[in-house]
């Protein structure tokens, strides 16, 4: 114990030491402060809509009680869905900070709704958002650098590596004090602010147990880094350039140009074009005639196919079986976007494997259920409320029920976590 006390009293005198340790722990503070401010942001967002609803719904629910059209209901009523964020999100905010948590939808053509904020996979070796994991990814490992690439050289230059090779307890045995100790004070400096700032944020305590046990071994890949630099007997000002230019290579080179490979090896269309085509497909329908509408819309939802036929004026079964059908000319494309996405995003997993940078920021944005699996799984959620939505409306629209105001009541929720129920 009295050895790693002398240790640690040596390090403490070494200001720009200490310094580098605060100012990793002022950015780590600042980047969680951040993180729960911007969380934070998103759920009194969230919070707001059961009111904002309420009112748009009651406006809704007055006009249309005038006229019992289940079409105006459909077509004037919104409906929120959203994607609360899980609680390690402030950590690692991913894909949160560039594709919607909040979209309101009408029983009209989804796909247009859904690509009109185009989602993408975030080049996960790339700079984001000043958050915990750009921290922990991008700047832990010029902390570890600033405090190792001098540990052995700095003594040989001062005179005193034979020294202390030659003491009791030194050689092999003091460089493995040394750099446990500045790996644990570096460990403090991020897995301290971390630990608080996820208790406050009540994130399950095994996830706590993972992101501590992981920031270790990702300083540790970068001590070792130093260490082999240290042992090739260079000078204290080779070993940082040569450090430095291998953090540049590592967490941002390699990164960025693998990320162009994986683009260019698998090509995936933007979802704006998805909501062209599925736009295109039901502005044509305004100029066949509604016959041909129909029967496409019943092959493929013969549920229907025994309401009454179409009058010569305007109904909006016609309106919204040719919504339906333009969703439905875009499936195919939907899929393969989808694929595209995900197969991207499987070779962006894959490269962490190699690429510590990624494979860390990977995990954590897994963990905080920002990455693109969820927003995907987010995009389920809405498919599938949005089908109930449909049904709920079909339902009046072909088999010429009339639409009560207390019908609105009766209108299927979107359930990620429960809200009140919205009163009319």
């Amino acid at each position: 114990m009295n050895l790693w006390m002398q240790e640690w009293r040596l390090f403490s005198r070494q200001r720009l030491a200490m310094m580098a340790l605060a100012l990793l722990a002022l950015l780590t503070s600042a980047a969680l402060a951040a993180g729960i401010v911007e969380v934070s942001r998103q759920r009194a967002a969230i919070a707001a809509i059961p009111a904002a609803q309420a009112e748009d719904i009651a406006a809704v629910a007055a006009y249309v009680d005038r006229t019992k059209d289940a079409g105006s209901a459909a077509y004037y009523s919104f409906h929120p869905t959203w994607d609360a964020p899980a609680p390690l999100a402030f950590a690692a905010l991913g894909m949160r900070d560039v594709a919607p948590y909040i979209l309101r939808v009408r029983a009209l053509g989804l796909e247009a709704q859904i690509y009109d904020g185009d989602i993408f996979n975030p080049e996960l070796a790339l700079p984001g958002r000043f958050d915990f994991a750009f921290v922990l990814v991008f700047l832990a490992p010029l902390f570890v650098i600033a405090l190792f690439y001098d540990l052995v050289s700095g003594e040989r230059e001062a005179g005193r590596l034979r020294t202390l090779d030659a003491l009791p307890n030194g050689g092999r045995a003091l460089w493995r004090r040394r750099s446990a100790l500045r790996l644990a004070l570096l460990w403090a400096a991020l897995g301290i602010p971390f630990g608080i700032a996820a208790l406050i944020e009540g994130v399950a305590g095994s996830t706590i147990a993972i992101v501590l046990a992981l920031i270790p071994a990702y300083l540790l890949f970068w001590v070792a880094l130093a260490v082999f630099v240290g042992r090739l007997r260079w000078n204290s000002v080779t070993n940082a350039a040569t450090l430095a230019a291998t953090w540049l290579v590592l967490v941002l080179i390699a990164p960025t140009l693998a990320n162009v490979a994986i683009n260019t090896a698998i090509p995936v269309d933007q979802g704006a074009e998805i909501a062209l085509a599925q736009r295109e497909a039901v502005n044509r329908a305004w100029d066949i005639p509604r016959e041909d509408t129909m029967r496409r819309f019943y092959a493929g939802h013969p549920e229907w196919a025994d309401s009454a036929p179409l009058g010569p004026d305007f109904h909006y079964k016609w309106y919204f079986a040719f919504h339906q059908n333009g969703d439905d000319s875009v499936h195919d494309r939907v899929r393969a976007y989808r694929s595209g996405l995900e197969a991207r995003d499987a070779a962006g997993r894959a490269l962490g494997w190699v690429l510590p940078s990624v494979g860390v920021q990977a995990l954590l944005t897994r963990l905080a259920e920002t990455d693109l699996t969820a927003q995907l799984g987010y995009q389920d959620r809405i498919r599938d409320f949005h089908r109930r939505l449909r049904a709920f409306y079909y339902g009046y629209l072909f088999q010429a029920r009339p639409f009560e105001r207390g019908d609105f009541g009766r209108l299927p929720r979107y359930q990620q976590y429960s809200f009140s129920d919205v009163r009319i």
